[in-house]
C-alpha cells in the first residue's frame, strides 16, 4: 500500500497539498514531515499543529539540531541569495534520512507544496531529481488547471477553521526562517527591517560576526556597472534608514 508523505514546510502551499492528499487518499498512510531549522517564526508551529489536528495526522519533526547561523560557522561559508547550504543540511538531509529509514521508495510518494506559477513549475525537474529515488508529486502545479492565488489558498485554510500563519499578514510571501531567509532579496530584507526590526538586528549581528572571520562576504549582493559587490545587512539598513529620513523630511 502506497505511503503518502507531504513535505510540510509550514507554508500555505503545503497546507493546501495536505488537504488534497487527505481528500484523495485518506490519512491512514499519510505523513506530515517537517524539518525544524530552529529559527522559524513561532506561529509556524501553531499552524503546523492546527493542520495536524485538522487532519488527525501527527507531525513528524526532523532536525539537524543547528540553526543556519551555526551551520554557516561550521561550514565557514555564509549562505546567500545564490547558494544556501542551510536548505541542504537543515532540511533535505534530515528529511532524506527519515525517508530512508521509514519510507520505501517503491511504495512511497512525496508531495511538494510549490504553487502553480510559471516560475515555480520551472523548478519541478530539479526538485524531482533531488528527491530520487522517491517519486514526487506537485498537486498545486498543473498548467492546465486554474491557478489559485495566494489569497484564495489562505481563505481555504480559514474555511477549514485554520488561521494562516501571521507572517503572511505581515506582508511576507513565504512562511520560512522567520523572515530572515538568506535566499531572500533586498526588498524582503528591507521589509524585515521595517516590520521585524529585532530579527533583522539579530541577522545583522550574525552576519557581522561571520564577516569578521570569513572576510568581505555578505548575504546580499549589489551590482555596479555589471560587477557584483558585497552588500552587508548593516549597509542595507543604513541606506534604508537614510532613504526613510529623506522621505520624511520632504
Amino acid at each position: 500500500m502506497t505511503r503518502h508523505i507531504v513535505q510540510f514546510s509550514g507554508g500555505i502551499g503545503s497546507f493546501a497539498v495536505s488537504l488534497r492528499v487527505a481528500e484523495k487518499y485518506g490519512t491512514a498512510r499519510m505523513t506530515l514531515l517537517i524539518a525544524d531549522t530552529k529559527i522559524e517564526d513561532p506561529d509556524l508551529w501553531r499552524f503546523a499543529r492546527d493542520t495536524s489536528l485538522l487532519l488527525d495526522v501527527p507531525l513528524t519533526v526532523v532536525a539537524d539540531g543547528r540553526t543556519p547561523w551555526e551551520l554557516f560557522r561550521d561550514k565557514r561559508f555564509l549562505g546567500n541569495d545564490r547558494i544556501a547550504p542551510c536548505t541542504k543540511y537543515l532540511k533535505q538531509i534530515p528529511c532524506r534520512k527519515w525517508m530512508k529509514e521509514h519510507a520505501d521508495a517503491e511504495e512511497s510518494l512525496v508531495y511538494i507544496g510549490i504553487e502553480n506559477s510559471k516560475r515555480d513549475r520551472a523548478r519541478i525537474p530539479a526538485i524531482a531529481r533531488n528527491w530520487r529515488p522517491w517519486r514526487v508529486r506537485f498537486p498545486l502545479c498543473n498548467r492546465w488547471q486554474y491557478a489559485l492565488t495566494k489569497e484564495q489558498l489562505l481563505d481555504e485554510a480559514r474555511s477549514y477553521g485554520v488561521e494562516p500563519p501571521h507572517m503572511y499578514s505581515l506582508g511576507f510571501e513565504h512562511n520560512n526562517c522567520g523572515g530572515t531567509c538568506v535566499r531572500a532579496g533586498q526588498r524582503q530584507w528591507r521589509h524585515t527591517l521595517d516590520v521585524l526590526p529585532e530579527r533583522f538586528a539579530y541577522a545583522e549581528a550574525q552576519e557581522e560576526e561571520l564577516r569578521s572571520v570569513l572576510g568581505n562576504v555578505s548575504i546580499l549582493r549589489q551590482r555596479r556597472k555589471g560587477v557584483g559587490y558585497a552588500l552587508p545587512l548593516a549597509e542595507l539598513r543604513r541606506r534604508h534608514e537614510e532613504a526613510q529620513a529623506e522621505a520624511t523630511s520632504r
